[in-house]
């Protein structure tokens, strides 16, 4: 009787670069309007979902930022956004514009969670994956979105608005300049006087 030897290896199994799956990491302004529009004329919750992008655009939220966010943390008098980041890092309060607050008005209701399920729960970071990839894909996106490239989307529209680097690493709550120079680099204007003819 011969023993029977293992034959099974143990190998890493890598996930490929995100390169291999979109040409890049953030979304244009416009694709963000896009993907915002798209979001408001899908559904029953049209309303909360394209005020969900919204908000995660404009104030470079993390989605746990986004569905964990309580109406305590906005003053729609006043006009205002408390924003308590993830990740330590550095919480700070921002002005609401327009677009904004006609977006979170219609959403008040009796949950102290601005964001919620149509039972009342808070939503979760889950529901905002699958949300924004459905919407992408309904946008008719020339590759696969997710949350995170909305945030990405706000560093680098604000980088290309000629923002500087610390106020940008401030506003994205960013404790490492580092982190934040990544969207200083993808800005087109930065080669503008280069080669003048």
């Amino acid at each position: 009787m011969t023993e029977a030897t293992p034959t099974t290896m143990n190998r890493t199994v890598g996930r490929p670069a995100n390169s291999a799956y979109r040409p890049r990491e953030y979304l244009t302004e416009g694709e963000v309007e896009k993907l915002i529009e798209t979001a408001r004329r899908r559904g029953r919750n049209g309303a909360r979902d394209s005020a969900a992008i919204l908000l995660a655009y404009r104030h470079g939220l993390r989605a746990q930022e986004l569905c964990q966010l309580r109406w305590s943390q906005i003053d729609l008098k006043h006009g205002r956004l408390h924003v308590n980041r993830a990740k330590g890092g550095q919480e700070s309060v921002r002005p609401l514009r327009g677009p904004e607050l006609r977006a979170l008005r219609p959403l008040q209701g009796s949950s102290p969670y601005v964001f919620v399920t149509e039972g009342g729960t808070p939503v979760t970071t889950a529901w905002f994956l699958r949300m924004v990839q459905r919407t992408g894909a309904a946008a008719k996106m020339l590759f696969p979105v997710h949350p995170h490239m909305l945030r990405h989307s706000t560093g680098y529209k604000l980088a290309n608005d000629g923002h500087d680097t610390r106020s940008l690493a401030h506003y994205l709550g960013h404790r490492n300049l580092q982190s934040t120079a990544r969207y200083t680099a993808l800005a087109p204007d930065r080669f503008a006087k280069f080669w003048q003819d």
